[in-house]
């Protein structure tokens, strides 16, 4: 029975995380912001009520006693004397309404029913002691004079002023016990509000201090660790595995550097191998770089000895040849005459051969002085020493302007001598040979070209006619050992060029090469 492993459980995202953190600290300031802002509403409503509600109202309601008690003692006064002097303070009570009327009139307007029901007995009780008090002696005063009122009366008057000033007493110790209450509520919210800031200032450092430990656990410390790891993987140590902690966005950050860790590893491992590969190889090219060398040298050692030392015995046969040719031409039968010029033939066909091979074997083995080289004298070298040629077939070498570059003189000279030689010799019978050379600048190289009227060569063989001894036509038509052009192909390239046939519009052939620039050219 199989089991089927539990895919590990993703931690939560760093999004989410700090989606619940900034909602559970953005819902604990809500409250607090709130709590404090009902505290200073209620602080700013009791320091009114005790600055100006009740310290107001006491003010009017000890002004209002004041007026009241002055009234009373200006009607007593009045009743003695009959003198309406005496009656001002009671004009001044009356003009204001004796002031407790306008005092329950605001009362009823504060919503404490208590203080209006006894603002409300003040006014009552003045207004009856005015009224039935007050205005009847005043009028029997005046009517009668002092000795009007009597006895009974001023006792009567007495006893309404005392219910009057017990209610105005009533209210007045009323506001300021109201006034006491406010001001011990203003007290308790003081506090309040100081607490109140004492707890936001915490809740900020605790706020501050959960932001800073959050910050820590869920996103410095985590980091710090995946950098310890690349830290550790860049410092070359591959092996070093690199692990996720923290919220899901760093640990799929350290899986992605985990997986390009192990892909690394993996592409190390194919460079390694590859790197063995390329220094076997490199050994083997070196190895085999090194017997080409040893071969070409052990070449071109036999080529250079053995045409040296075909020279002697070579000499010998075509002098002999050529004596027994001499003495004894024409004394023997005809086919006797046949093989001695088979012979003499072949003898000097050898000795061209080996003086080419031996001019072949020493370009690029025998250095020569490098020098700047005028390509028009080279060629006019090369035309002089094929002076017997061009008499013999009429041909006739023009040239354009030349330039000079950097080269061995007589290696240019055989170059020249041999382009040139070769137009001649392969010439259409039915004209005489033209060869002309021009140059051009291409570049940083000179592109050369010689151009002859003669029979051509066919498309096909254009690259066969550089290979050493690859003959296009058969060598009782046209002389020669096959060594021409490949030589010029082996001067050209010695020095830094390369050479090509080229169709031309027309009759004849078109041979170019490329010399590099006398100013580009460092041999």
């Amino acid at each position: 029975m199989s089991v089927v492993p539990t895919p590990a459980r993703r931690p939560s995202t760093l999004r989410r995380r700090l989606r619940t953190v900034i909602v559970a600290a953005g819902a604990s300031l809500a409250v607090l912001v709130l709590g404090t802002a009902f505290v200073l509403v209620r602080l700013v409503d009791r320091q009114e009520a005790v600055t100006q509600t009740y310290f107001d109202a006491i003010t009017l309601a000890d002004g209002a006693y004041i007026q009241l008690i002055d009234a009373e003692t200006a009607v007593r006064g009045f009743a003695l004397t009959g003198d309406q002097i005496t009656l001002e303070p009671y004009d001044r009570a009356v003009a204001d309404d004796l002031s407790f009327r306008t005092l329950a009139a605001k009362a009823k307007t504060g919503g404490d029913r208590e203080v209006a029901a006894a603002a409300q007995d003040a006014a009552d009780a003045a207004r009856t002691w005015n009224e039935e008090f007050a205005v009847p002696v005043m009028a029997e005063v005046r009517a009668g004079g002092p000795d009007a009122v009597t006895a009974d009366e001023i006792e009567q008057g007495r006893v309404m002023f005392d219910q009057a000033r017990v209610a105005a007493e009533r209210y007045t110790d009323l506001l300021r016990e109201r006034r006491a209450d406010a001001l011990d509520e203003l007290r308790v919210w003081t506090w309040i509000a100081a607490a109140t800031v004492v707890v936001l200032v915490l809740a900020a450092v605790a706020l501050g201090i959960a932001l800073w430990v959050t910050l820590r656990r869920w996103i410095l410390e985590p980091l710090d660790s995946l950098a310890a790891d690349a830290r550790a993987v860049s410092s070359g140590d591959l092996q070093h595995p690199v692990a996720g902690i923290g919220p899901g966005e760093i640990v799929a950050l350290a899986d992605d550097v985990e997986r390009m860790r192990v892909a690394l590893v993996d592409q190390v491992g194919t460079l390694e191998a590859s790197r063995a590969e390329i220094e076997t190889a490199h050994a083997l090219l070196t190895e085999q770089a090194e017997e080409l060398r040893r071969s070409n040298r052990d070449l071109e050692q036999f080529a250079y000895v053995a045409s040296h030392d075909l020279q002697e015995p070579l000499r010998k046969i075509a002098s002999f040849t050529q004596l027994l040719q001499k003495r004894y031409g024409g004394q023997m039968d005809e086919r006797a005459d046949q093989y001695i010029a088979f012979a003499v033939d072949g003898a000097k066909r050898m000795q061209q051969l080996i003086q080419d091979l031996l001019g072949f074997s020493r370009v690029g083995r025998v250095g020569g002085e490098v020098t700047d080289v005028d390509l028009g004298e080279a060629l006019a070298d090369g035309v002089d020493n094929l002076s017997e040629a061009v008499a013999e077939s009429g041909a006739v070498v023009t040239h354009d302007e030349l330039p000079v570059v950097r080269g061995e003189a007589p290696l240019l000279v055989q170059l020249f001598q041999n382009v040139v030689g070769n137009a001649i010799k392969f010439r259409d019978p039915s004209r005489p040979p033209t060869v002309h050379l021009g140059a051009r600048r291409v570049g940083d190289f000179w592109e050369l070209e010689c151009r002859d009227n003669g029979i051509g060569i066919d498309p096909q063989y254009a690259d066969r006619v550089f290979v050493i001894f690859q003959r296009l036509h058969a060598k009782d038509v046209y002389e020669g050992t096959g060594i021409g052009l490949s030589l010029c192909k082996k001067i050209v390239e010695f020095h830094g060029g390369r050479i090509w046939i080229e169709q031309p519009e027309g009759e004849g052939t078109s041979i170019r090469w490329t010399l590099p620039a006398a100013d580009d050219r460092a041999l």
